[in-house]
């Protein structure tokens, strides 16, 4: 099977211009199939302020209200992603930006009401504009078409529900569930790329790497309670890719980018 390399930039790394165009330079060198997917960052914020849209918030999730999916959609389709394609571009990779509705490659559904913890009481939650995906109906033949004429697809944290709305949706739930989806025809490697060196037993401190981690593993880390909370998403979201049948899944550094494509791995594997 041929190899194929999907690749998450976190909004970290969006929001610093030079780490961005560091890490797009050794994106744009990365040889073979290449898929990006990006987060949104902070700037979506930012504008949404200018505009006068209160970002709001419950439990650390953003809240897609009405003009806030407008907001998103114009932040994370159209600037940022443009943005990161134009850098691409001119370092002659031949990148395309999408979202999930271009194509009709990642369907999704509204998410619905969920009950949260929120304080002392239990609270039904509306998010919004935030979607699912319908991972059993992602149109990845699509996608190939793309990858096998020689385009670097590049997605934006936008999928769409089919009835005309666009959704917003996690990027690393994206990445995962295309590197799912696409490991039917390639021999996929799933690489999460962030401001730290990977999966750290103490957050603040840099040299307490993990290499390697499986499902035992990973058990012992969270009863010893050793993970910080903002990583298990993307650990949960690594072993789902891995039952599912992508072969490796990598966490580090953004800087470490092209190591990180061969067998000189830095950062956690994730097996």
């Amino acid at each position: 099977m041929e190899a194929l390399f999907v690749i998450k930039i976190g909004g970290n790394i969006i929001d610093n211009t030079e780490a961005l165009n560091t890490f797009l330079a050794d994106f744009a060198l990365v040889k073979g199939k290449c898929i990006l997917v990006h987060g949104g960052g902070k700037i979506a914020t930012k504008i949404g302020d200018k505009l006068g849209i209160e970002s709001k918030y419950i439990n650390g999730r953003r809240i897609t209200d009405n003009e806030t999916i407008d907001v998103v959609t114009m932040v994370y389709g159209g600037l940022v992603n443009k943005k990161i394609v134009a850098q691409l571009q001119s370092l002659h990779c031949n990148a395309i930006g999408l979202t999930g509705a271009d194509a009709n490659i990642i369907p999704a559904t509204k998410r619905p009401l969920i009950t949260l913890s929120i304080g002392d009481e239990k609270r039904e939650v509306d998010f919004g504009w935030v979607g699912d995906i319908k991972t059993d109906k992602l149109n990845v033949q699509n996608a190939k078409h793309l990858l096998d004429s020689g385009f670097v697809p590049v997605f934006a944290p936008l999928t769409h529900d089919g009835l005309g709305h666009i959704l917003n949706t996690n990027a690393d739930t994206i990445a995962s569930s295309l590197a799912v989806a696409l490991s039917a025809f390639y021999e996929v490697r799933l690489i999460y790329c962030f401001e730290k060196k990977g999966v750290l037993e103490n957050v603040e401190d840099e040299n307490s790497l993990i290499k390697k981690i499986n499902h035992e593993k990973y058990k012992q880390l969270i009863d010893e309670k050793k993970l910080f909370e903002g990583i298990l998403p993307k650990i949960d979201n690594a072993f789902s890719a891995i039952d599912a049948g992508v072969k490796q899944v990598l966490i580090g550094h953004a800087d470490d980018l092209l190591r990180n494509t061969t067998d000189n791995n830095e950062g956690t594997l994730i097996y």
